[in-house]
């Protein structure tokens, strides 16, 4: 049955027709409005505008046209910029067939390019009736309470102004930096206190400073479009600190702008933003935001109906085809966007078009990307998705990266992903952790002495082993490999040194939550040596033991970012650990939008020493070609030269032989990359022992520039 909250809609239909059907969302002409809404199985849409924010505000309804082909339209004359709107879904409340239709419930337009006000949470944002704690009535029974005092509005946008374009760094000089918006700057020295947190204050020229300074190119920002903390969160007193509870896919999230900008309207924020984009490209530094498209913030299927569940529920979301009313989650969130349908591979197209487009931005990271290559459950590197991205003459020249992975079924693909796509390499992860930490451990314990070069030798030559499986090797190059040894997810570099236990007590969650998988070694104290875990008395008592505990630590994060910035592909390192950022054990911070994530630039001497040492090494990667060449080494001396383009030696300076590979207490070995025709040749010794070891030379055409790791 219809909804039958009143009668059907007696609102007059829009005065006009859209121009155009296939601009979706809200276009401005001819001093009005175009609003096209695709919602093919609705009985009638009306398209609803406000005159404020506030919850009361007074609400002018217009129903649209349609549907022609599934698409509701209508041309709506002396709407301004800047006006709120939002949109009433009629249709058949039939919750077991996986219709939950409910024109009680105003819905954010999918396409809107801003947001404003506030989702409040409560019973009125549900399609349904609730009982405490929001668990619904059984059997769902329709809501009549109207949600527009308790939800957000898009807002119509008008003409934007142009944006500085992006420096286009190649993928062979590009090295990434991840991080958060507002744990960036929020306490960085030299930044105004109003703009510390704030698209502005990344764009201050003290934060491009210390970029630039640095040596990194990109930028990866965690996740900035608008969002919504679980309501689990929420109860809690705790927010969704990192993002990845997307509200809407167009519009930024607006906490992270100025307080002036707030203040000034959603379109304000809208222009803080790209303003923020503008001038990091004017520094040559590029924008790659971190993207959630995998899922929603509307969480399960009994969850609160805020645009895409109102509007077409069955159309967005992944459901069980034996069961329309439960839903398919590969993504752990409660619900799983559906890439076997063509609106949705839109929506999300579109979506990066105006991003990468409008708004200036120079690639994507796609979170739980295997979800987005799934078309009718299981994982295809052929789906419409994916080869979209390839012939997009928008898209296919972006940083375009994948997570690859996901948690429904065969949902690792680590090597799966064609062309334009790069990938988070978790295997390199691993092995660089397992090498230097978990083996280290083992030989500190006198257990055995770990692992062969052969992994690592793989890993630091560009893992052609997973990027160049399945594909000619002229497809895909080490640029494909996206390496890191820590991100957002997990301990930082310093913690890995400090704790071999997650503690994740602020979360409030007893410590279940976060990965007990961490591969990491506390070198026998838990703890850092400085905070929470040694008191003065006993710096005082052992000063000694626990200068060396420090020196410890510290060579071995020198050890894993070594590794990594000598490595072929495409390196990352998660912001703060140039200087030894600690979360004090916290490995899954999404929810601490306090000092356990925000960035603490009061630096003692340890950490301006690695700070300096990571800057030298981006400097050395920056100027020497042979630290980040852009192609798969063949072993074979090329034309014209006098070694092979890569070559292993013992730490007696001799080739490696077949059994050293594979040999355990070969942990001391030799790399050697030949820079013929562009750089001097690079010699990196790796000792992965704990004691020092002579090591012979091999010959080449000069000893610098030298890397020794261990």
């Amino acid at each position: 049955m219809i909804a039958e909250l009143s009668d059907f809609p007696s609102s007059p239909y829009a005065p006009g027709e859209a121009s155009d059907l296939t601009k979706l969302g809200a276009t401005v002409r001819d001093g009005g409005v175009d609003i096209v809404v695709s919602a093919p199985d609705l009985k009638a849409l009306e398209v609803c505008f406000f005159d404020s924010l506030q919850p009361d505000a007074e609400e002018t309804r217009w129903r649209l046209r349609g549907p022609a082909e599934g698409i509701w339209h209508g041309f709506i004359p002396n709407v301004p910029v800047g006006t709120p709107y939002g949109l009433r879904a009629w249709g058949e409340w039939n919750p077991g067939n996986g219709n939950v239709y409910n024109p009680a419930k105003l819905l954010l337009d999918p396409y809107g390019r801003a947001v404003g006000g506030k989702v409040v949470l409560g019973g009125e944002i549900y399609p349904h009736l609730t009982e405490e704690n929001f668990y619904p009535v059984e059997p769902l029974q329709i809501n009549p309470v109207d949600s527009a005092p308790y939800t957000a509005r898009s807002i119509v946008s008008g003409e934007l102004f142009p944006v500085t374009p992006g420096p286009g760094t190649p993928w062979g000089k590009t090295v990434i930096y991840e991080a958060h918006v507002r744990g960036l700057t929020k306490q960085l020295p030299g930044v105004p206190d109003e703009l510390k947190g704030s698209y502005a204050g990344l764009a201050h020229p003290v934060t491009i400073k210390y970029l630039k300074d640095l040596g990194i190119t990109a930028i990866e920002l965690l996740p900035v479009h608008a969002k919504l903390s679980e309501p689990f969160l929420q109860e809690r007193g705790l927010v969704n600190y990192w993002g990845y509870s997307t509200l809407s896919y167009f519009a930024p999230e607006p906490s992270y702008a100025s307080k002036k900008a707030q203040a000034a309207g959603p379109l304000a924020v809208l222009d803080e933003f790209r303003g923020m984009v503008s001038l990091l490209h004017q520094a040559g530094i590029e924008i790659i935001l971190d993207v959630v498209y995998n899922h929603t913030c509307e969480g399960g299927s009994t969850g609160p109906s805020l645009s895409w569940r109102g509007l077409d529920n069955r159309t967005y979301y992944r459901h069980s085809p034996q069961n329309p009313s439960e839903y398919h989650d590969y993504t752990g969130c409660g619900n799983t966007l559906d890439f076997s349908q063509p609106r949705v591979v839109q929506m999300v197209l579109d979506s990066l078009r105006y991003w990468a487009g409008n708004v200036g931005i120079d690639g994507f990271r796609f979170d739980l990307g295997v979800a987005l290559g799934r078309a009718h459950d299981d994982f295809t590197p052929e789906h419409a998705f994916l080869q979209a991205c390839l012939t997009d003459p928008i898209l296919r020249n972006k940083k375009l990266i994948m997570e690859p992975w996901d948690v429904g079924p065969n949902g690792w693909r680590t090597s799966d992903f064609p062309l334009p796509f790069s990938a988070w390499n978790d295997r390199y992860r691993d092995t660089m952790r397992g090498f230097w930490l978990v083996d280290a451990k083992s030989q500190a314990h006198g257990e055995s002495r770990g692992c062969g070069p052969f992994e690592l030798a793989t890993r630091l030559s560009g893992s052609q082993d997973l990027f160049g499986f399945k594909h000619t090797v002229a497809q895909r190059t080490p640029r494909c490999s996206v390496n890191f040894i820590t991100a957002h997810d997990g301990f930082t570099l310093s913690d890995l040194t400090c704790y071999n236990e997650k503690h994740n007590e602020a979360n409030l969650e007893n410590n279940n939550d976060g990965t007990p998988h961490n591969m990491s070694w506390n070198h026998d104290w838990e703890g850092r040596t400085a905070d929470e875990a040694i008191s003065k008395a006993q710096l005082a008592k052992d000063p000694k033991s626990m200068l060396e505990l420090r020196n410890k630590r510290a060579q071995s994060c020198k050890n894993l970012l070594g590794s990594l910035l000598v490595s072929a592909g495409t390196p990352m390192l998660l912001g703060g650990d140039e200087f030894g950022r600690t979360q004090y054990g916290n490995n899954n911070a999404y929810c601490q939008d306090n000092e356990i994530s925000w960035f603490n630039w009061d630096l003692d001497s340890t950490q301006e020493d690695f700070y300096h040492c990571v800057r030298y090494l981006l400097k050395l990667r920056h100027d020497i070609p042979a630290m980040r060449p852009e192609n798969w080494a063949s072993g074979e001396v090329v034309e014209g030269d006098k070694i092979p383009d890569l070559s292993w030696y013992t730490s007696a300076g001799t080739p490696m032989q077949d059994r050293d590979w594979v040999d355990p207490s070969n942990r001391v070995f030799q790399m050697l990359r030949s820079g013929f025709g562009t750089s001097p040749d690079l010699l990196v010794v790796f000792n992965g022992i704990l004691e020092p070891r002579d090591v012979v030379l091999p010959l080449s055409r000069g000893m610098r520039p030298f890397c020794e790791l261990g």
